[in-house]
C-alpha cells in the first residue's frame, strides 16, 4: 500500500504540537528520522485517546456527551481495533491518523500485542474504570503508558530481547503516568474519574466521588504526594535505561523525564493547592531542562536497581 508520506508526517507534526507541548519540544531533539517515527505513533496514540474521550487533542467537542452510555463507548473501542487492523494489514481508511500508524510499520515493526495492550488502556478509560488496589493503578499505567514506553523504546532502535532496557522504558511511562494522575486529580473528578486507588481513599476516608470537597483536601495531598514520590522512583530508574540509547535519543528522552519529573516536583510543592490551577512547565524552563538533559546525558547515571519496583509479567 502506498501512503503519502509527507502528508502523514505534516499531519503527525500538526498533531503533535496541538497535543502535546511538552513532548512537541522534546521529540525536536530527535534525530530526524527518529523524530519521524515517534510523531507518526504519537499521532496514532493522540487520536485513539480522543476517539475514546470524545474529544479533539484532549480538548472537549460536542462528542463527549455522548460517552456517558457503556454501548457507545463499546463501539468507540471497536472502531480504534477495526481501523488499528487495517494499518496492519496495510490498508487505508478514513482517518489520517490510522494511516500514520500504517506508515509507520511499513518502516519499523511494532509487536500488535503490545499496541493492544495500548488500547485496553483506552477502554479501561472508556468503561469509567478505576482501580481498587495500588497493583491496579500500575497496571492501568502499564496500558496507558508504561507499553508507549515500551513502543518508543523499539523505535529507537531496543531489541525487542533486551529486557532490562525495555523494562525500564516502561518505568518512564509509569513516572509519567504517576505525575499527569497526581496533577490532573481535580480535572479528572470534574469528569468522574479517579485513577486513586478505592483502598487508599478508604485508608484516608475520602468519599470516592467527593474527593474534591475542601475539606479532603489536607488528605488528598498527602495521596498525591505519594504519587509524585514513586513517580520520581520510575523516573530515577528509567534513566538508566535511557544511557544505552544513541545520543540524541538519550538527551530528548532525559529532557522529557525531567519536564514531567518537574511536574510532579510541582504538584508536590504545592500540596493542598495543587489543583487550584494547572501545574504547567513554562516555555523557559523547558529550556532549562533540555541543557540539564544534555550534560546529563554526557555521564555515566548511577546503577539503580529496580528492586520494589512494578514489573509487567512475561507475557506483557
Amino acid at each position: 500500500m502506498s501512503y503519502d508520506r509527507d502528508a502523514l508526517n505534516a499531519y503527525a507534526l500538526s498533531s503533535i504540537e496541538k497535543g502535546s507541548k511538552s513532548f512537541a519540544f522534546a521529540s525536536k531533539i530527535f534525530d530526524a528520522e527518529t523524530r519521524n517515527k515517534v510523531m507518526l505513533f504519537y499521532a496514532w496514540c493522540r487520536r485513539c485517546d480522543d476517539i475514546t474521550d470524545g474529544q479533539d487533542h484532549g480538548y472537549s467537542t460536542e462528542e463527549t456527551v455522548l460517552l456517558k452510555t457503556r454501548k457507545e463507548a463499546r463501539k468507540r473501542i471497536a472502531s480504534i481495533h477495526n481501523m488499528t487492523a487495517l494499518a496492519y494489514e496495510g490498508k487505508k481508511c478514513d482517518d489520517n491518523a490510522f494511516d500514520a500508524l500504517g506508515l509507520l510499520l511499513q518502516d519499523h515493526s511494532i509487536e500488535e500485542k503490545l499496541i493492544n495492550d495500548v488500547i485496553e488502556g483506552f477502554a479501561l478509560d472508556a468503561q469509567q474504570w478505576r482501580p481498587r488496589s495500588e497493583d491496579d493503578l500500575y497496571q492501568y499505567c502499564y496500558h496507558v503508558a508504561g507499553a508507549v514506553g515500551i513502543i518508543m523504546a523499539g523505535i529507537m532502535g531496543v531489541s525487542k530481547d533486551n529486557k532490562d532496557i525495555l523494562d525500564r522504558a516502561c518505568d518512564l511511562g509509569i513516572a509519567f503516568q504517576l505525575a499527569n494522575i497526581a496533577r490532573d486529580i481535580g480535572d479528572d473528578a470534574a469528569q468522574d474519574r479517579c485513577y486513586l486507588p478505592i483502598e487508599w481513599l478508604v485508608e484516608m476516608d475520602i468519599e470516592p466521588g467527593e474527593i474534591m470537597r475542601p475539606h479532603y483536601r489536607p488528605a488528598l495531598a498527602i495521596l498525591s504526594a505519594r504519587l509524585c514520590k514513586a513517580s520520581a522512583l520510575y523516573n530515577a530508574s528509567a534513566r538508566v535505561g535511557a544511557a544505552q540509547l544513541p545520543l540524541k535519543s538519550r538527551i530528548a528522552i532525559h529532557t522529557a523525564a525531567n519536564i514531567y519529573g518537574d511536574i510532579a516536583v510541582k504538584v508536590l510543592a504545592a500540596k493542598e493547592k495543587a489543583w487550584d490551577h494547572r501545574q504547567y512547565i513554562s516555555g523557559i524552563e523547558k529550556f532549562a531542562h533540555f541543557i540539564s538533559a544534555s550534560l546529563e546525558s554526557m555521564k555515566t547515571p548511577n546503577p539503580i536497581s529496580r528492586e520494589g519496583l512494578w514489573t509487567r509479567a512475561s507475557g506483557e
